[in-house]
């Protein structure tokens, strides 16, 4: 299977398609905003005007957008979905943040048309993507995962983890972001107390730093904060979405999360502050 249909260009999917691209592979690519294709089409991709023509083009569909509602249009729309493109045989993926719920609802609607599918939600960033060192989380039939293991590599992965059925891979993608946000939004938290008791920034990170209770995320977090960077590589915004599908897909099996829901308040207070577009290490300005 060579050819591939890349359904969401952003700031993850353009450099999946690079990456692609690099590997040889035959890339189309759709995306709302067509400008933002002309740079992948001068790397020699082409492109669709809608996800079901894109579709109609390949042997592999993955979906990377921002939310539940936008991969249910992708998908599912009655005049543009890539559903209706679908060839028999081919295998959908889904490398989107999204709910548990949706991912199962929308397994089904492929399987009765002949498509295999895999939720396959990726673990890095944009320098995990453009250094081809991204993690893959993946639920779904080990045979489907066979036959499209190539692609995920050549997308940028590096470590591919297969952890059971549908819907399994997007609760894995979703616990691993609610404890990066728990993470990083209570050091925050604590280097704010630290700093109120005359510490100075540096000297508190570099001393969290060397003890056992820093994980290697929440070190580079701290360096961000030290620096002030927060240039967009998890944006609080998508953060704040993930801990709403985190609590929506935890109420829909009785499951409790106490802390992600006072988290969740912390984030939706940066973005009434105007920080939603910073990186998620930005939520520091709420206590520093």
């Amino acid at each position: 299977m060579s050819q591939v249909a890349m359904l969401g260009i952003g700031a993850m999917g353009s450099r999946m398609v690079e990456n692609l691209l690099n590997a040889n592979y035959q890339v189309v690519v759709y995306n709302r905003t067509e400008d933002k294709v002309k740079p992948l089409q001068k790397l020699g991709a082409s492109y669709a005007a809608t996800p079901r023509e894109a579709a109609e083009q390949a042997d592999i569909v993955i979906s990377m957008v921002t939310d539940s509602d936008a991969s249910r249009t992708i998908w599912l729309d009655t005049e543009t979905g890539a559903i209706l493109g679908l060839r028999k045989d081919a295998i959908a993926i889904e490398s989107s943040t999204l709910t548990v719920s949706w991912v199962k609802e929308l397994a089904p609607l492929l399987s009765s048309r002949g498509v295999a599918f895999l939720d396959a939600p990726v673990i890095g960033s944009r320098p995990q993507a453009d250094a081809r060192k991204l993690i893959y989380i993946v639920g779904g039939q080990a045979e489907t995962l066979k036959q499209a293991e190539h692609i995920l590599l050549s997308a940028g992965g590096l470590v591919i983890h297969h952890v059971g059925d549908i819907g399994q891979g997007m609760a894995m993608k979703l616990a691993v972001n609610a404890l990066f946000g728990i993470q990083v939004a209570a050091l925050a938290e604590v280097i704010g107390m630290l700093m109120k008791n005359g510490l100075e920034l540096e000297k508190a990170i570099q001393c969290l730093s060397e003890l056992p209770v820093m994980s290697l995320a929440a070190k580079n977090a701290a360096n961000l904060m030290l620096t002030e960077n927060h240039a967009p590589m998890f944006p609080i915004d998508l953060a704040e979405k993930d801990f709403r599908y985190v609590m929506q897909s935890a109420r829909e099996v009785d499951a409790l999360t106490p802390v992600s829901t006072a988290i969740h308040n912390i984030y939706l207070d940066a973005i009434k502050l105007g920080y939603g577009g910073n990186n998620i290490t930005g939520v520091a300005r709420l206590f520093i």
